[in-house]
């Protein structure tokens, strides 16, 4: 059978040949795991992501959920494919054994979960926003927050989301309005309005807990005045009984282009002034807190836009070898049966771009669940430190490289197809759809640009960059051991060096105060250290092919042989193109900076 999801011989490849998962099993905390385990996690995520998160999909597109009486309501499929997935423990993959987790390392977890991103992205968002919701509580919350609010979450019978956007303040939260006033009790009334909440409200769990930001009366301006509170759909009695419903109304339901399987919600907080919230964490600090769960959720997205283009790809893949059509430029005989579209150049270069990019971007995100491991568990705190530098700095990258091009590569499959790729009666039209809230949502391309380069290059001394550069060079001294990885590696470091030669002018820049010149193009500065990051992942993905070649098993050939040309075609097609940003970067250009309004 054709694989839909993802290809499980480049799952072990990335968790057993480049990322080294086994060796995770030496630590203490998942010393009773073994590869026979880890298999088995994994093995079990993709039958349940089969059987009951792909076969909905498509119905769940079609049939978005309703507004009525005041609720929300979805398709009958839902509730069991989430309640499946609970059943199964994927809520608590990475929790400890004591709390009724699996203990897994999060690398593991994250890859078991990508089966589920990949079947059916509308139904995972449930499950992935509580995971996010409850982290946060178990981090920040009270004991008694804990007691009443993370434990039902682990169970599964609370879910969570996270409520930031107002109808006037998008990525600007330092403008929220939502107002929190103390009730003299320990808790607090709050009152205003959110939108674009997803899970907002839904019949999937006994209750929904909201982790909203909102300002208390003597907050100062800006973010720093922000705080975040607890506040359920229905209020929790001290013995952990429901209780009444909480003054939290949901106005109405938003309609997407894609994703149309979680709901979008408009909630109103406080309409009788009857709102009941819970301070979580200390006051004015909210927005830190929230920071955990928003850094969850970007590389969350990141490698959901990942599957959205790995199962295009997949897809185009298997029709571009049983679709014939034409013959070959050399062979104009009309006798002659025609050969399947994949035998066609264009073809295979649209094909090989999607591998690139799917597979290179599954590669980073995996990497980046691997290095939230090291800053866990890492053997010392110095290699914690370091893993969460790191970790830090790629966040940016994580989250909106392939937010763009896993985007890209969803195109690309539309393309392949032709004008069945542009109907309904194929999925991938469907897998373009949901990729293209990607880019927006978690933190624009935009937002995430001007992170990386006006924040994260630069703090702690510049220690995650430095920390990079050290790696990519390190990789790029084990490629000197296969010649045939010369013409690979070299464009890498010429796009490493010329990378590091503007980065200190822009951060020089910066330094002196000249603000918005630096980051004026900061969106082109993002692509090109996305490409480095993307051509060093698969470099190093090339050197684990090499060695894999070495090996000798002839069952393996066809595999290895299809990453050396995914990674020369990155590395000597996609590569040497970002000179063309670096240009404009060095030149400081300011086309788009010196447009007026009135111009357009």
């Amino acid at each position: 059978m054709s694989e839909t999801l993802l290809s499980a011989r480049n799952l072990a490849f990335e968790l057993y040949e480049v990322l080294n998962a086994e060796a995770l099993t030496q630590r203490p905390r998942f010393a009773e795991h073994t590869r026979e385990t880890f298999d088995a996690a994994l093995n079990a995520a993709r039958t349940l992501a089969e059987r009951y998160f792909a076969p909905h999909n498509r119905k769940g597109d079609e049939h978005e959920p309703r507004f009525e009486n005041g609720e929300a309501v979805l398709i009958p499929e839902v509730k069991p494919a989430v309640d499946a997935f609970l059943a199964a423990g994927f809520l608590n993959a990475s929790r400890d054994f004591e709390a009724g987790g699996m203990q897994l390392p999060t690398l593991l977890s994250q890859a078991c979960f990508a089966h589920f991103q990949a079947a059916n992205a509308g139904t995972t968002a449930y499950p992935f926003l509580t995971m996010g919701a409850a982290n946060l509580i178990e981090n920040f919350g009270s004991e008694e927050q804990k007691r009443l609010f993370l434990q039902p979450m682990i169970e599964g019978r609370f879910f969570g989301t996270m409520a930031l956007t107002e109808p006037h303040a998008g990525s600007s939260l330092a403008d929220i309005r939502t107002r929190a006033e103390p009730a003299g009790d320990g808790s607090y009334r709050l009152r205003g309005n959110k939108i674009f909440i997803s899970g907002g409200d839904h019949p999937l769990s006994e209750n929904i807990v909201h982790m909203v930001l909102a300002k208390l009366p003597d907050a100062p301006p800006g973010v720093k005045g922000i705080s975040l509170f607890i506040v359920p759909k229905f209020l929790v009695n001290a013995d952990g009984s429901l209780g009444p419903r909480n003054d939290v109304l949901l106005a109405g339901l938003f309609h997407k282009m894609g994703w149309r399987g979680t709901t979008s919600t408009a909630l109103n907080f406080g309409d009788n002034n009857q709102c009941v919230g819970y301070l979580v964490g200390k006051p004015h600090q909210g927005l830190a807190c929230m920071f955990q769960m928003m850094n969850e959720a970007r590389i969350g997205v990141g490698m959901g836009a990942v599957m959205l283009g790995y199962a295009g790809y997949l897809y185009s893949l298997e029709y571009a070898r049983q679709r014939p059509q034409g013959r070959l430029p050399d062979n104009k005989d009309p006798t002659i049966a025609a050969v399947p579209i994949i035998q066609h150049s264009d073809v295979k270069r649209m094909l090989l771009t999607q591998k690139a990019y799917v597979e290179g971007a599954f590669d980073l995100g995996l990497y980046a669940a691997r290095l939230f491991d090291e800053t866990q568990s890492g053997e010392s705190e110095a290699a914690r430190q370091q893993a969460h530098e790191l970790l830090d700095l790629l966040t940016p990258i994580v989250k909106s490289w392939p937010s763009e091009f896993c985007l890209k590569a969803n195109e690309l499959a539309i393309q392949i197809l032709g004008g069945h790729g542009y109907t309904r009666e194929y999925p991938v039209e469907q897998y373009y759809r949901d990729n293209r809230l990607n880019p927006i949502h978690e933190g624009t391309h935009g937002i995430q640009s001007l992170d990386l380069l006006g924040r994260k290059l630069a703090q702690n001394g510049g220690a995650g960059l430095k920390q990079l550069v050290r790696l990519i060079a390190v990789t790029c001294e084990q490629a000197h051991r296969h010649s045939s990885l010369d013409r690979l590696r070299a464009p890498l470091e010429q796009l490493l060096n010329r990378l590091q030669e503007i980065t200190l002018g822009l951060l020089a820049d910066l330094a002196q105060g000249q603000v918005n010149i630096a980051l004026a193009n900061s969106a082109l500065y993002l692509k090109a250290f996305g490409h480095c990051v993307i051509g060093w992942r698969w470099l190093e993905q090339a050197i684990r092919a090499e060695q894999g070649l070495a090996r000798g098993n002839p069952a393996d050939r066809d595999f290895y042989l299809g990453k050396l040309q995914a990674a020369r075609y990155f590395l000597t097609w996609e590569v040497p193109g970002c000179h063309n940003e670096l240009a404009l970067l060095a030149a400081r250009d300011d086309t788009c900076l010196s447009m007026h309004d009135e111009w357009f």
